[in-house]
């Protein structure tokens, strides 16, 4: 074929190529600042809440420490990871088939509408909690639309040469979300309650507008039909482990937990058993909406194993600290039971400074060497860290206690991001979507599961010593036998969680008795102050952090064994 003088053909030929191949114009840019804004606020309002939990329940009139609305709470905090848990899988495969950008933006207004709802929350009482449950749970199903279609859209947009760089930057949003949330909750919570809520509603509004009007299709779509069989095991399976697991925290009849549950081991039970029809499934299926095939690529499957057993260890290190600094170092320290989950977000900043420090160098350099160097070394740093907090006396000295929040956020940043992107660089293009999902799937699951586990083996060390400690405590300022023993025989995830929601127990639990009327004004003083509760439970509660960090410490050991495994740094397809 011939070329006119004007050279047309090789003009139209150019401009095709420059439309599709995003890399080289400023594309890439767009979709690495509205992906990271996505992610950023879905991941910022899965932890938002937690600190925010006892404003929440005092605005709806509700007190969260009656042994009657403790599911209220924990469905409050785990509604929102169970579904992003259960729901990215299916979500990336959809963007598969129709379009990852498609998905993403749908997800963008559901989750802008449902904080709107949130924060327009009409009812008091049992009804107010169940409407904001209900809303949370939308807000996820939004929120999981963004995380598992993000990580495709960048893959997809930027060439393989700059791939790690992206994906560190928005897998490190994502993890600094979860910590800055727990921030933003305590300064909006003192504003007011709603607050909580209405700032995702601006946000996700403009980055709606944003999305649609900005992004577009670039990868590789892949039609076909949905796998209604693979949905429906995956969920219902996922969900019902996940929602064991729940009701696994809380207790069972003189039991502190509720392990011996029949209800809790049949959810488990029933939860295996649809997962394994779930794989069976999953082989026999033409189009699956679950890769299986996936996991040969070592890279994949090691990654994900890592990334699994990292969130794990990961969320045990968030709620751990969070009780540790609410419950008993800052009020060792003078700190009121009021203020300390705004100033437990400020302490823990320096995980997150981590984070924002180690996540895109690792990415960048990961491209270049690698990323089992990186991933690996990452996961030792984690490892010690958690060795480095066992060390650590009950009321220890917070330079000690910063430098390890910054080496164990250092060594997460440099494991996320070279781990993302060695797992989405292992898989083809057009698998992309469900590739994300399921590496969101992994991550999130393993945040939920840290509840279960940690707080599991945190209140089963707490029922062994801490009703003692109660007893004897409170009949050395005048509380009688009969109230001190009452008091101790409650179940230990009350006062565990009266430590996470910021509040005195002993204050919450002795007023209804009339007791501090009764005894000495300095004893009533005493008992209600700053220093008694947390002096009390000091012991017990270190006895559960060692076994709590001990377990986080080994998985951390096992995660970075599995990291060493992935093979050599994969070299992904050549850059576009």
């Amino acid at each position: 074929m011939s070329f006119g003088k004007d050279g047309k053909q090789g003009a139209n030929k150019n401009t095709l190529a420059r439309r599709d191949s995003p890399v080289g114009d400023r594309y890439k840019w767009v979709a690495l600042s509205n992906t990271t804004l996505g992610v950023l606020i879905a991941s910022v309002d899965s932890s938002i809440v937690i600190i925010s939990l006892p404003a929440i329940f005092r605005g709806i009139g509700l007190d969260p420490l009656a042994p009657g609305n403790i599911g209220y709470l924990l469905w409050m905090i785990l509604g929102y990871l169970l579904v992003s848990a259960v729901l990215v899988v299916a979500l990336g495969r959809l963007g598969d088939m129709f379009g990852r950008v498609r998905m993403y933006n749908i997800g963008f207004a559901i989750f802008a509408a449902a904080s709107l709802a949130l924060s327009l929350d009409p009812f008091k009482g049992g009804s107010g909690a169940v409407w904001l449950i209900g809303w949370r749970i939308v807000q996820a199903f939004g929120g999981a639309m963004l995380t598992a279609n993000s990580a495709a859209i960048l893959t997809d947009a930027f060439p393989a040469r700059q791939r790690g760089m992206a994906l560190g930057v928005n897998q490190i949003t994502a993890l600094a979300g979860q910590f800055l949330g727990l921030l933003a909750g305590g300064l909006l919570a003192v504003i007011d309650w709603r607050a909580v809520f209405w700032v995702s509603v601006p946000i996700g509004v403009i980055g709606t507008i944003w999305s649609y009007r900005s992004l577009r299709e670039t990868g590789t779509r892949r039609p076909g039909r949905i796998d209604w069989v693979g949905n429906i095991t995956f969920t219902l399976g996922t969900g019902a482990i996940l929602a064991a697991i729940t009701y696994g925290i809380q207790p069972y009849g003189d039991d502190p937990t509720g392990w011996s549950n029949p209800v809790v081991l049949g959810g488990l039970g029933a939860g295996v058993l649809l997962l394994v029809v779930f794989c069976v499934a999953e082989t026999r299926i033409a189009e699956p909406m679950f890769k299986l095939g996936l996991f040969r690529v070592r890279a994949f499957a090691a990654g994900n194993l890592a990334a699994l057993l990292t969130a794990i260890a990961r969320g045990g290190l968030q709620f751990m600290l969070i009780i540790w600094l609410q419950g008993i170092w800052l009020p060792l320290h003078g700190y009121d039971f009021e203020r300390t989950p705004l100033w437990a977000g400020i302490f823990m900043l320096p995980l997150t400074v981590g984070f924002l420090i180690a996540g895109p160098l690792s990415g960048y350099l990961s491209d270049r060497f690698g990323a089992r160097l990186f991933a690996t070394g990452g996961l030792c740093l984690v490892a010690l860290s958690f060795v480095g907090l066992l060390s650590l006396p009950v009321d220890f000295s917070y330079p000690e206690f910063a430098g390890l929040l910054l080496l164990s956020g250092l060594g997460q940043g440099m494991f996320s991001a070279p781990n993302t992107s060695a797992i989405m660089g292992s898989v083809p293009p057009e698998q992309r979507g469900v590739a994300s999902g399921m590496r969101s799937t992994f991550q999130n699951s393993g945040t939920a599961l840290s509840i279960g586990v940690f707080f599991s083996l945190m209140i089963s060390g707490l029922a062994t010593r801490l009703p003692h400690a109660l007893t004897s405590g409170l009949q050395a300022q005048g509380v009688p036998a009969s109230t001190a023993d009452q008091v101790a025989g409650l179940p230990p995830v009350s006062t565990l969680f009266a430590t996470f929601l910021g509040n005195n127990p002993i204050s919450h639990l002795l007023e209804p008795s009339g007791v501090l009327r009764t005894v000495s004004p300095g004893q009533a003083k005493t008992l209600t102050g700053k220093e008694f509760f947390p002096e009390l439970v000091s012991g017990p509660f270190h006895h559960g952090l060692v076994v709590v960090f001990t377990v986080a410490a080994g998985m951390a050991v096992v995660a970075a064994i599995a990291s060493v495994l992935r093979g050599r740094h994969y070299k992904a397809e050549s850059a576009r």
